[in-house]
């Protein structure tokens, strides 16, 4: 094999692996506000606004009748000195939206078990598209833990996290977003429970 041959194909080689380290790190930017988490009578209750844009890729497979499966995390972390923190409760929430060509309506199901593609839960019906992409960024006064779980004398805060779960597309969409930054949608804030106010 020439020199010449053997610098080519290096160079190809270097090229497509900056490639695919550009297309990594194209990963979209999500705006959590207004993250909140607060005590009631129903227990420990989160709200959060998410703001983000949908990429081409997912949005020209939403707009070909595959659906999108999104999921929300909540953690509740136990402060200590001593060493981590410990986690005492834990939540998710699993966001099914699809577009049915046919009506040209949008669904989101939501669930705290993951949504299967049978389509036989119940959800939400939107007639645009930005109305079901605004409820699927809005969470409001989602349960997160039981009251009973909390020490009243300790401190808490919550970690929250949410994404774009590729894993349940359909196999050949998951083989194609290995290694693509297009298919990544990713958001992670952590934010303190306020004391049990004195009695």
């Amino acid at each position: 094999m020439g020199l010449a041959r053997l610098e080519r194909i290096l160079r190809c080689a270097l090229a497509a692996l900056l490639l695919l380290g550009t297309a990594a790190r194209a990963e979209s930017f999500i705006d959590v506000s207004a993250l909140s988490v607060e005590r009631s009578d129903e227990g420990v209750l989160l709200s959060a606004n998410l703001r983000f844009d949908l990429p081409v890729v997912v949005d020209d497979a939403l707009a070909k009748g595959i659906p999108m499966f999104f999921v929300a995390d909540a953690f509740l972390m136990r402060d200590r000195w001593y060493w981590y923190d410990k986690q005492v409760a834990s939540a998710t929430r699993h966001m099914r939206l699809s577009y049915q060509p046919l009506t040209r309506r949008w669904r989101l199901v939501v669930s705290a078990a993951p949504v299967g593609t049978a389509g036989l839960a119940l959800g939400q019906i939107f007639d645009s598209r930005e109305e079901a992409l605004a409820a699927v960024q809005r969470i409001s006064h989602w349960k997160i833990a039981d009251l009973q779980e909390l020490d009243p004398e300790a401190r808490y805060s919550v970690d929250f996290r949410f994404r774009l779960d590729v894993s349940q597309l359909p196999r050949p969409f998951q083989i194609g977003t290995v290694g693509h930054g297009d298919w990544s949608i990713n958001a992670a804030r952590n934010v303190r429970l306020a004391p049990e106010p004195a009695r």
